[in-house]
């Protein structure tokens, strides 16, 4: 009930704003004035793969649009985590309880970019579509910029289908991969395709990464295993005033409780799923070291992955493990980028990594990583969380890991070079965008090349352009 809440209150509100907007309301953009742009996102978690791609969308689009003409704010649920990111950006707070925040901030601003990759799906939560719908409706209904920037669509639940279908037709989505545009098309939502945004991202150097590795016990030459687990059976998170009632006088449901009113899916089967997850991962690699000499190291890229990444550290005696909540961005992707192989239920863990050739193996509870191993011909290298037989697979994966890494370095390096040049298109697609609501807002002239329309880009990925381009 309350995620219908959510949902009637934020179609409400956009409503609401379009007649205002009707009436004469409302600050449009006008020339001279520095273009305010609202990135709208799942930021201030200490989600390493939203707080990466958000800061290489954030360097791109000022790239292309100029620093001087714009002026950028990003949403940010916890100051604390997001300290020291986004550069140059004003940072806004988030609540829980968002529609009221959207209708007051939205405005403000000459548009929205939403930036969240899981944007049109129910798979996480219906809330955080429901956001992501209310910013780009309310920037629609103002007729002002209303992107979606790097999003994927999946299964969305009848309410939250009709509402992104009626709210984002005026908008232009541009998606991670072919199958979340063929399902917006069928919505009558503008699409082009694109991709994610975290490829250029540069993380700290690499005598960084290797000395934190040595930090917590490697010798400085043992090829090094980094897991990056997560609880696949904990979603979707549901908002439930019963359960916070419940929660709140009795403590009910503390080992579901997410924060505030929503709530992680839970229940004996998910326990069993969970159960079955963590022991095929944790025997897997077990067998694994025991057949070649590595070093295993647990790394949590979401705070939330702490507790898996625990649960299986235990389980492997007690092999280090890495949070989000004590490393930063720059300091994380360092270290997975120091590794030698890679087993990932995240997705940017995978992403992330692969501009330094880590061969990775994909356990997925989406599409996401699904979609990516396609690209990548790895199809071999994937499984599904919940896999029968998931413990063989990942035993077999990690043996491949260990003795065919140039074949699949390679098919990553070509991965990441042409990712580099979508992700340079969907600056063409975002600057003819601006142009198309905004004619007099400033570009730049003069012919450019694809390497123009990415942020400033590290000698590793220019160099990886130069052989696989």
């Amino acid at each position: 009930m309350m995620d219908l809440l959510l949902e009637a209150w934020v179609s409400a509100s956009i409503e609401k704003t379009r007649t205002a907007w009707t009436l004469g309301r409302g600050k449009p953009w006008r020339p001279g004035e520095k273009l305010k742009l609202l990135f709208a996102g799942y930021n201030g978690t200490r989600n390493m793969g939203s707080d990466a791609r958000v800061e290489e969308m954030l360097r791109q689009i000022r790239h292309i649009l100029g620093a001087e003409n714009v002026e950028f704010s990003v949403m940010t649920q916890n100051f604390k985590f997001s300290e020291g990111y986004f550069e140059g950006t004003r940072q806004v707070h988030l609540p829980d309880i968002f529609p009221p925040f959207l209708s007051d901030e939205v405005p403000r601003h000459h548009g929205v970019v939403a930036c969240e990759g899981s944007m049109f799906k129910s798979k996480f939560a219906n809330a955080l579509t429901t956001m992501m719908i209310g910013s780009l409706g309310i920037a629609a209904a103002e007729n002002k910029l209303s992107v979606g920037y790097g999003a994927e669509a999946g299964h969305m639940d009848p309410l939250i289908r009709k509402m992104c279908g009626r709210f984002c037709k005026d908008s232009l989505i541009i998606t991670r991969n072919e199958e979340s545009r063929t399902l917006l098309r069928e919505l009558g939502v503008p699409t082009e395709l694109g991709t994610d945004t975290a490829w250029t991202f540069e993380p700290h150097p690499a005598e960084y990464g290797q000395k934190t590795l040595r930090h917590v016990g490697w010798d400085g030459t043992t090829p090094v295993l980094v897991v990056c687990p997560i609880n696949p059976f904990e979603w979707p998170v549901k908002a439930s005033v019963a359960k916070f009632v419940a929660h709140g006088v009795a403590g009910a449901y503390k080992d579901s409780h997410y924060r505030s009113v929503y709530f992680h899916h839970s229940g004996p089967a998910a326990d069993r799923a969970y159960q079955h997850y963590l022991t095929s991962i944790a025997n897997a690699v077990d067998a694994f070291r025991k057949r070649r000499k590595v070093f295993v190291i647990l790394v949590a890229t979401e705070r939330l992955d702490a507790r898996p990444a625990s649960r299986i550290s235990e389980k492997l005696g007690g092999v280090p493990v890495l949070t989000s909540e004590e490393y930063s961005i720059y300091e994380l992707v360092s270290v997975l980028r120091a590794c030698h192989m890679m087993a990932s239920s995240r997705y940017h863990g995978i992403v992330t990594s692969m501009p330094a050739l880590v061969p990775s193996a994909g356990i997925t509870m989406d599409e996401r990583i699904r979609n990516l191993m396609r690209e990548r011909g790895h199809e071999d290298l994937l499984m599904n969380v919940d896999d029968a037989d998931l413990e063989p697979k990942l035993s077999a994966a990690l043996e491949k890991l260990a003795t065919d890494g140039e074949r699949i370095a390679d098919g990553i390096a070509r991965t990441v070079v042409r990712n580099l040049k979508v992700m340079a298109r969907m600056g063409v697609y975002f600057e003819e965008e601006v142009q198309r609501r905004y004619s007099e807002f400033p570009t730049r002239t003069g012919e450019r090349n694809w390497e123009d329309y990415l942020p400033p880009m590290s000698q590793g990925l220019l160099s990886l352009a130069e052989a696989y381009g």
